[in-house]
């Protein structure tokens, strides 16, 4: 791996000859600026606005450019000579532990090789210090026309810096929470934990970028003539209306992708549960129907031996037609359901057959 920097680690006293490599990379896939007519490329070109032409990049420099517009030109040799001790040295100036460190403040990230043979001694006592203090080392250092903060950590057998943003850096997060008061139940906070549970953990490695796999097949079948590939269907959408349900189906669903049962457990209603539909009655309801039970319970026994005969009547009725309609058959089936539960009913039946 190419270098962008060389310069030296400040340890204390001791001096740590390293090499900066870049740690990442990026794989986005790029495109060019096409004139849409006739697919002509769209270029910049760098023009001097006094002399009204273009320059080449050996002849542009670097400069600042004041309130009041006065132009202020700063040379190679002036950067080089920064009253700086970080212009070419990482100056550890502290270690501390890892959570610490704001992620919010972390930026580009860096390998640090040693610099030839007399830096190797020195360069594994640091690393080897590091894994064993289970600390950080955070240094500043010079990168690019500024200074910078800088955290330094082992990965696998290598010192890996970290650029950090200086603390003033950090915006604070003002007016970015919700404004409304909300209050979150046990329930709700035990099917977050739930599903959380359920979807476990991943394995980093195992990510991928899709959306770059399928930028790719788009230009791949554009290059090859063919149609591209059609997007699939998106999800259906909508507003939730209820938050527990949400995340009980959520629970459910990742319980399914993993290939788990889904059963009516406590907070986890079945399937089938799911598309019931319950209406509770009025009071006023309630109780009307209830005094009809009451009063249908309270019947006389001559009013139960005149539904008795009139059931067993329709009852033979039926009985005689070769093809009975299906009414006949429930009045029927209503029959002998009545006769069973009522015992009383049954017998003054016979008495007026006989």
């Amino acid at each position: 791996m190419r270098s962008i920097w060389n310069g030296a680690i400040s340890f204390g006293l001791v001096s740590i000859p390293i090499k900066l490599v870049n740690a990442t990379e990026s794989h986005t896939v790029s495109f060019r600026q096409i004139h849409t007519e006739d697919g002509g490329r769209i270029r910049y070109r760098k023009v001097c606005e006094l002399e009204d032409r273009e320059v080449t990049q050996a002849e542009i420099g670097k400069a600042y450019e004041d309130a009041d517009g006065t132009i202020i030109p700063i040379t190679d040799e002036d950067l080089a000579h920064l009253p700086l001790p970080t212009a070419k040295t990482i100056d550890i100036v502290a270690f501390v532990p890892a959570d610490r460190i704001d992620p919010l403040q972390m930026e580009n990230a860096y390998y640090l090789a040693a610099s030839g043979a007399p830096a190797a001694k020195p360069y594994t006592l640091l690393r080897e210090a590091l894994k064993r203090s289970r600390k950080v080392a955070i240094a500043k250092f010079a990168l690019r026309g500024r200074e910078r903060l800088g955290m330094l950590r082992v990965v696998d057998d290598v010192i890996a810096m970290h650029g950090l943003l200086w603390p003033d850096e950090i915006r604070v997060p003002q007016g970015v929470a919700p404004d409304v008061d909300v209050t979150v139940r046990d329930k709700e906070l035990d099917l977050a934990d739930a599903l959380m549970d359920t979807l476990g953990e991943v394995d980093i490695q195992d990510l991928h970028d899709e959306y770059r796999e399928a930028l790719e097949e788009v230009i791949a079948a554009k290059a090859a003539g063919e149609a591209p590939p059609e997007a699939p269907e998106p999800a259906p959408g909508g507003k939730v209306l209820d938050l527990m349900a949400a995340l009980e189906k959520s629970v459910r669903a990742a319980k399914q992708s993993r290939g788990e049962e889904v059963g009516e457990e406590a907070g986890e209603p079945a399937e089938e549960a799911e598309e019931a539909e319950v209406r509770h009655l009025p009071r006023g309801k309630r109780a009307g129907a209830a005094a009809k039970k009451t009063t249908a319970g309270k019947q006389a026994p001559a009013a139960k031996k005149t539904a008795a005969k009139k059931t067993t009547a329709a009852a033979k009725k039926s009985t005689s037609k070769a093809q009975p309609s299906r009414s006949a058959k429930k009045t029927a089936s209503t029959a002998k359901s009545t006769t069973k539960k009522t015992p009383a009913k049954k017998t003054a039946s016979r008495k007026r057959t006989a």
